[in-house]
């Protein structure tokens, strides 16, 4: 394959399926302004399917150059979640540890939003993990990053696997990683990285309620307001009152 071609064409064929009033809709979703060409993810998934659905011999390292290929050209943001959707039915058994050296640099390189850096992580390293849960920790890595998007990533791809039942069995995170990372995140001034560390501190909080309290109680003056609203959002109402009354407010 040529993977320079077949990007272009895939493109395209993105482009052709550009909606300007959708794309004018999704601003609503972002605080700036974004380079959309107006197609649903819904679409972007078909898209990559369909193509390689008539080229079903194209094997996981080859899709891998094409979704880099794709990546270097994107200039809008279906054209970012292309890249991410061509892998996704090989990153559970057909991709390895490379697959997240790839992923840093896309989270340090390749995306802008939000949207872009969830789509990665729930989508695209959701089922790579899934077949590869001795790589999680690798993640961890992630939190020094200079990319914001990074150290979001570092939590947002580990909310899925708190508690995740794979095969016969059921994989839980340690909890140590999930307070580790908040620990480690706690004072970053990036809005999406302190709703990235309350969302796992809330889906940790639904498996761990009391062990999630307790953390929340020690470091409740250091934490970001976005990190302890989104942590307490599913306790029950006795216990977030309780959390609520422990002082002083987070700081911003």
């Amino acid at each position: 394959m040529n993977t320079e071609a077949a990007a272009g064409q895939l493109l395209e064929l993105l482009a052709m399926k550009a909606d300007a009033a959708f794309a004018e809709r999704m601003q609503r979703f972002f605080p700036s302004e974004i380079a959309a060409l107006g197609v649903s993810n819904a679409a972007v998934v078909a898209l990559a399917n369909d193509y390689f659905r008539e080229r079903p011999d194209v094997p996981a390292e080859t899709r891998l150059l094409l979704a880099e290929e794709v990546l270097s050209w994107a200039t809008h943001h279906e054209e970012v979640l292309l890249g991410f959707a061509l892998l996704r039915k090989v990153a559970k058994t057909k991709l390895g540890p490379e697959l997240l050296d790839h992923s840093l640099v896309w989270l340090e390189q390749r995306v802008f939003n939000w949207a872009q850096c969830d789509d990665l992580c729930l989508k695209l390293l959701y089922p790579f993990f899934y077949g590869h849960l001795d790589l999680i920790p690798r993640t961890q890595q992630w939190i020094e990053s200079p990319s914001s998007w990074a150290r979001r990533a570092a939590n947002v791809a580990m909310v899925k696997f708190v508690r995740r039942k794979v095969g016969k069995s059921t994989f839980e995170l340690p909890l140590s990683h999930v307070f580790d990372n908040c620990t480690r995140l706690m004072h970053d001034d990036d809005v999406y990285v302190q709703k990235g560390c309350g969302w796992l501190l809330k889906v940790a909080g639904e498996i761990h309620p009391e062990e999630v309290a307790a953390f929340l109680r020690t470091w409740r003056g250091d934490l970001k307001r976005d990190t302890f609203r989104y942590a307490i959002e599913k306790m029950d109402r006795q216990t977030r009152a309780s959390l609520m009354s422990l002082g002083r407010q987070a700081s911003r």
